[in-house]
């Protein structure tokens, strides 16, 4: 069956999650070895079917996740935990996705990990757990503490939690001793207090999720456009001529993309998506607020061209796109926007010279593509009065990630597709607030801002480096970190080199992890170890000053309002900002920071945060008009604060992204639709036609004929390093798939472990998830 097939297979657009795997208390009892019957390919069932039997299994559930989600509407302010998708800015009444129900319900559950169950299970015990089972337990209702006589958690007042963090954040000898880590979960509000209690504190060392996701966008952009954001907005994808989408798969990670894309292919729009996987999102889907369409399971198509690169081979067909631009200019001067290139940019010629002496042949090898199927991409771009070029994490998790984003820029430089409606850059953000993160302060390199963060909150910031993701990692393992601080995420699963993570983990004096479930990085802990519970996005947030809002700033750099509506799950939990505030009191003994203040009334956080955060004047004022406001960008204006004024063109070589020799394979880890960053809510991947199983690895049917491997064949995979360590995995599953020869690909987080330590870009400092070096041998 092709993958085509399979994606219609899938395509039926589900407004609920698929029936998980019944875990309950137990330990893990599917491990691969134990050759459990698997489905594969595409089995038949769709969202429909899985519809049907939650409404029946959880009917009572059901309208709370739905009115949650319908509050998407601008007025009642609320924002799905979920991608970082813009909301639609006309008055859509069903603005939702099925991940976005299963995101909501999934933090609504009714099941609780209350004091009863950690005392009747240990520490150790809980380890042996799938990582389904652990979240699967229910909500955390109030602190805890690790007792290392029992090995289980045992509860502790805020208080006394706060005392001990207070106590061994001051104990050390320098700030420099402590990392602070966060999720891209974390609001507007509480990354501002969380980058301020810590550059208080005296440090930058401020790791978060986008140095191994994004990083690479970040960095391109700013070199080239002095801006680590795209540049467009819903608006412009609605006005674009061609859409070309690279290394994303929208169906699972931002679904209501699909809506973007079947309507700019109605309305005539060329839709080209770039990657080594066919994904359901490039071929059809159901719109779910289209209701007739979906009674009558009618789809649309969401592409009108596939290019299978192979992984890492975005920049060579980029480049080549760029080649037959500049061919056309010789005998069509309109091919290029000469008017735009003289008055805008920097680094042109030497661009052109590079481009031009770059071999047809190297091209073709290197992005796995024929000269014509580049030829065919270039035309549609040439074609186009207005092009936007969107990416996600199958450009940036690459060593040339950085290099790759900026040639996208070059690309649509030469046209002028740069701070114009309907063009432009469009990064895809994965976390609903990962985004906001970074804008407001979450960064182990000082903002911009720091000095008006001084004035304004009078402290006096670090202006050294601190440590990003990676390097904590180092950090924790050599003793140079001993306190880590988790806001949020799963760090131990979502960081690469799994056991290198954990035993950087267990060194430490002291772990805290904020969190709203139980997760593994709560059984990988330090000497001592605090797990903190805190309010879900779906509940009420009272304060002494009333019902608190939160903001978040979505993947077009949309800030919008955010409350919560549902009773919180324990009357024992602290709000993100409120835990922020209890740690810095108790670490920060002379601190002049309103912090009660703050806590009272949200919105003197944010009155705060308008006389530092550069866009968010009138910041109060501004959150409340319907959909929120756009953060203003120099670049959206042609505006580029580069050293030279000028959007500045990049001349990177051409990357070998080809292995030296056949038996190498270079693998690209994914997540599966039933699956949102490191939480699992099934063992299924409908889109790829995968039913209950997650250890496997997908090949291409000629790879794994010469390595003498069957559909469904046991397989070892084992990773070699760039230091030349080897990592393995024992017994997976190999399943045929559709992708280039020479390419694999299989599931994060289990995958996560053939990642080694060193195994990060030079350019980004990302870890290289999406290009492993693998060799696949059958089981012995």
């Amino acid at each position: 069956m092709s993958t085509e097939e399979q994606g219609r297979q899938g395509l039926a657009f589900g407004l609920l999650p698929a029936e998980p795997r019944q875990g309950g208390y137990g330990p893990r009892t599917d491990r691969p070895w134990s050759r459990k019957p698997y489905r594969h390919p595409a089995a038949g069932w769709g969202a429909a079917a899985s519809v049907g039997r939650v409404v029946l299994r959880e009917r009572e559930l059901v309208a709370g996740p739905l009115a949650m989600l319908k509050m998407n509407h601008p007025i009642s302010g609320y924002d799905c935990p979920g991608c970082a998708w813009p909301d639609d800015l006309g008055n859509l009444k069903l603005d939702i996705c099925e991940n976005g129900v299963k995101h909501v319900t999934w933090e609504m559950t009714r099941k609780r990990v209350d004091r009863a169950f950690f005392s009747a299970h240990t520490v150790s015990e809980l380890a042996d757990w799938t990582d389904f089972d652990l979240e699967d337990q229910g909500r955390l209702t109030e602190p805890m503490t690790y007792d290392s006589e029992t090995d289980r958690y045992v509860p502790i007042s805020w208080d006394d939690a706060f005392g001990l963090i207070g106590d061994e954040l001051r104990g050390l000898a320098s700030p420099d001793e402590a990392a602070f880590y966060t999720s891209g979960r974390l609001s507007n509000e509480a990354t501002f207090l969380y980058q301020l209690m810590v550059r208080e504190f005296g440090t930058n060392n401020l790791p978060d999720c986008s140095n191994m996701c994004h990083e690479a966008s970040g960095r391109a952009l700013n070199a080239s456009l002095a801006t680590g954001k795209g540049t467009v907005d819903l608006h412009d994808w609605e006005q674009c001529d061609a859409l070309f989408v690279l290394g994303v798969n929208a169906a699972s990670n931002a679904p209501r993309m699909l809506t973007a894309l079947s309507d700019a292919v109605r309305r005539g729009a060329q839709v080209v998506h770039v990657n080594p996987l066919i994904e359901a999102a490039a071929t059809r889907t159901i719109v779910p607020h289209e209701f007739v369409d979906m009674a009558r399971f009618k789809s649309t198509d969401t592409g009108t061209m596939n290019l299978q690169v192979r992984p890492g081979g975005d920049l060579a067909l980029i480049r080549g796109m760029a080649k037959v631009v500049f061919e056309r200019a010789q005998t069509d001067p309109g091919a290029l926007d000469s008017a735009f290139l003289d008055r805008y940019t920097n680094g042109f010629d030497e661009y052109r010279m590079l481009v031009e002496a770059t071999q047809w042949s190297d091209l073709v090898r290197q992005s796995g593509l024929s000269e014509a199927r580049i030829r065919a991409a270039a035309e549609i771009y040439l074609a186009s009065e207005r092009t936007v070029i969107s990416w996600c994490l199958g450009v940036s998790q690459h060593e040339h990630g950085v290099d790759t984003v900026r040639e996208i820029v070059n690309l649509l430089l030469l046209r002028g597709n740069i701070g114009r409606p309907g063009a432009g850059p469009s990064p895809i953000r994965g976390h609903s607030n990962v985004q906001g993160n970074r804008t407001c302060g979450i960064d182990h390199r000082p903002p911009a801002w720091t000095d008006r963060l001084a004035e304004v909150c009078e402290i006096e910031p670090p202006r050294h480096p601190g440590l990003d993701t990676v390097k904590t990692i180092r950090a924790m393992n050599d003793g140079s970190v001993k306190v880590f601080v988790g806001m949020g995420g799963n760090f131990v699963l979502a960081a690469p080199d799994t056991a290198f993570t954990a035993e950087g983990l267990r060194r430490c004096r002291l772990t805290v992890q904020v969190s709203t479930k139980l997760n593994r990085s709560h059984l990988v802990h330090g000497e001592k170890a605090l797990i903190l519970p805190c309010l879900g996005r779906t509940e009420r947030d009272e304060q002494t000053g009333g019902l608190q809002g939160v903001t978040v700033e979505d993947a077009m750099s949309m800030v919008h309002l955010s409350i919560g509506r549902k009773q919180p799950a324990s009357a024992h939990l602290l709000s993100e900002p409120a835990i922020i505030a209890g740690m810095a009191k108790a670490t920060l003994p002379g601190t002049r920071t309103a912090w009660d203040a703050y806590i009272a009334d949200y919105d003197r956080i944010r009155d705060v945060m308008a006389r530092v955060l550069p866009g968010f004047e009138g910041f109060n004022e501004l959150v409340r008009e319907p959909h929120g406001f756009r953060i203003p960008q120099g670049a959206r204006e042609r505006e580029f604060a580069t050293a030279s004024g000028r959007a500045e063109f990049s001349h990177a070589p051409l990357p070998d992204v080809i292995p030296a020799d056949s038996e190498t394979l270079v693998l690209q880890t994914v997540r599966s639709h039933d699956q949102w960053n490191t939480t699992i809510y099934s063992n299924d991947d409908r889109y790829r036609g995968v039913k209950n199983i997650r250890e496997l690895i997908f090949m291409h049917a000629d790879d794994m004929r010469v390595r003498g491997i069957a559909d469904g064949d046991m397989v070892d995979i084992v990773s070699t390093s760039k230091d030349g360590s080897t990592r393995s995995l024992r017994a997976f599953r190999a399943v045929t798939y559709d992708l280039p020869r020479g390419s694999a690909a299989g599931y994060m987080p289990e995958m996560n472990v053939l990642i080694g330590h060193r195994d990060y870009s030079e350019q980004s400092d990302q870890p290289l998830m999406k290009s492993l070096r693998v060799t696949v041998r059958p089981s012995r």
